[in-house]
């Protein structure tokens, strides 16, 4: 009988202590969701590319510093580029996607599972890209650049708020 109530005690405990984990657990996602809505709403926030996949090749893993810094009238990205390319650029420090915009189209759609499908075009750029960034709640995303003098490439990373310096 003793045996029988210490496992029953045990037991009930161990429910009550999984119970309150996934509790703080949701809690603790639905405070980085509402976090992450709040940033794609402002349109202030970083793209943190964490790896690269070209058309052709493996994947890439990528060092920390390759982003994407939206805000309502800039863009700066700094992203790295592989593969091919059908222009080659005269100065060789322009390899990668290294730009700023200030003349860009924004747009913002609700994603068709959740998260946001963002769209971005600059228009003051000698080769004008077009990226698509799909968003979900959680913060992942996957980015797709597509441009006329080169092939297309798609990073994967995560959104962050803009840190201040």
């Amino acid at each position: 009988m003793k045996i029988l109530k210490n496992f029953l005690q045990t037991t009930l405990l161990l429910v009550i202590g999984t119970a309150t984990c996934l509790h703080i657990a949701s809690a603790q996602e639905t405070e980085k969701e509402t976090k992450i809505k709040n940033l794609i709403g402002s349109g202030n926030y970083v793209f943190e590319a964490q790896s690269a996949l070209p058309s052709r090749g493996q994947v890439r893993q990528l060092t920390y510093g390759y982003e994407i810094r939206v805000s309502k009238d800039t863009l700066i990205s700094y992203l790295p580029y592989f593969g091919r390319a059908y222009v080659a650029p005269v100065d060789p420090s322009e390899g990668g996607y290294n730009f700023t915009s200030t003349d860009f189209e924004y747009n913002v759609k609700e994603g068709k599972k959740g998260g946001w499908d963002v769209s971005i075009q600059t228009k003051d750029q000698r080769d004008n890209k077009k990226m698509a960034l799909k968003i979900q709640e959680s913060g992942y995303a996957s980015l797709q650049v597509t441009s006329n003098d080169r092939q297309p490439i798609s990073y994967n990373g995560i959104i962050t708020a803009v840190k201040k310096k």
